[in-house]
This record gives C-alpha cells, structure tokens and sequence, in this order.
C-alpha cells in the first residue's frame, strides 16, 4: 500500500493513500487532532473517572503510532502505566515510520522499532505493549477485555465493515463496565449503531477542522 508523507497544518505530519484517497489524520492538524481526540477526550478522561488505575488500552489502526505516543507522553507525565494493544493489518515500512516520526517529540518513548514481532508482549518503562497484523473483523475471537478504546480507522466511506453495530456490539462485549470509546467520526449512523450496541452515546466538540467528535461510554 503506497504512503505519501504529507504535511497538516499544525507542523506535524500524516500519510496519504493515493489508493483509498484517504489521509491518516486531519489535514488540519495530525497531531491536534489526536491530542483532542484520544488523549484529552478518551485517556485523561478515563483517568478522571478511575483515579490511579492501569487502563487496558485498544487501538484500532496503530499507523505512525502518534496515538500510542501521545498516550505515553501522558502516562510519563502522571507516572502512570498503561496496557495498550494495537490492531494494524497494513504496518508501514521502517523508513516511512523514520520519516513521519522524525523530530516529532510523541516519538521519542516509542519502541522501537514498533513493529517488532506481531502478537508479542513487550515492556518497557510504563508500558505493555503489543500489536496485532490483523483487522478488526479477523481479531474478534480473541479473548481479552478493555478499559478505552481508541478507534482510529478509516473514515466509514473508506472502511464500512468496521463501523457496523455488530462490530460495535462485539467491543461492547469486550468492554469492561465504564469503558470508554472514542473516535474522530461523528457520523449519525456511527452514533446510532453505538446506541443499538449498547453503547451511551455523547457528542462532544471536534477538533480543529470538525465541528463534532464522538464519546461513548459502557455504563456500568
């Protein structure tokens, strides 16, 4: 699959697919939507309700590993674990990870290199790591349950079978009680296949560039 580095308009810098005309991140700003999304709606969020605890987190679409970056940025900052599993069936190469992560301060506690041996668990300071070649819908009969989820997939246009209710009727099964789920997209049939799941739907202000994101919550 061809990547094409591109750079957003905060500085930081996402991959376009000249074969799904789709960009990883916000042309607005990569690294503020990330930011606003999954660490400031989603991973300090979850903290707030749940004090001191270790979050199992999920990623759907681990990319440049921006998310898990950032996600460690804040787990340093707190000195705080987290338990992050991460789903990419289309890993890139090294030397386009060299170029989208250089210089980029999210970067510099990644491991490395991040694709190291699919299904392994790693450790390092404030970290369990592991990452999966599989998509979301070749992963459901594995057994495991989550704390936050970060679903960080390809618009519904580009990759409808993973914004389906079933699919997020399988998460809400393996989400524990008070789990949150957060993405980028605030489509209303995304929101509304979230609420036939199960899920406690919240629209929330977006990032730059949108004008909503989506928050749902598994109550206990």
């Amino acid at each position: 699959m061809k990547r094409e580095l591109k750079q957003t308009k905060d500085g930081s810098y996402t991959w376009f697919l000249p074969e799904l005309q789709e960009h990883y991140h916000s042309v607005h700003g990569a690294l503020q939507e990330s930011s606003h999304v999954f660490i400031e709606a989603g991973l300090r969020h979850w903290w707030n309700l749940h004090g001191n605890q270790i979050p199992h987190i999920l990623e759907v679409g681990l990319g440049s590993g921006l998310n898990l970056g950032l996600s460690l940025e804040e787990a340093h900052a707190r000195q705080q674990s987290i338990c992050y599993t991460a789903l990419e069936p289309f890993p890139p190469e090294v030397s386009e990870l060299a170029l989208i992560q250089k210089d980029q301060h999210w970067a510099q506690t990644l491991p490395q290199p991040l694709y190291l041996n699919p299904g392994a668990w790693r450790k390092a300071h404030l970290l369990e790591f592991c990452w999966l070649q599989k998509s979301l819908t070749e992963w459901h009969q594995e057994g495991c349950s989550f704390d936050l989820i970060y679903f960080d997939a390809f618009a519904p246009e580009k990759q409808a079978e993973l914004w389906t209710e079933e699919v997020f009727s399988m998460l809400y099964e393996r989400a524990k009680p008070g789990a949150v789920w957060v993405s980028y997209c605030a489509k209303g049939a995304v929101k509304r296949a979230l609420k036939a799941a199960g899920w406690h739907v919240e629209a929330l202000p977006g990032p730059p560039g949108k004008r909503e994101m989506t928050r749902a919550i598994k109550q206990a």
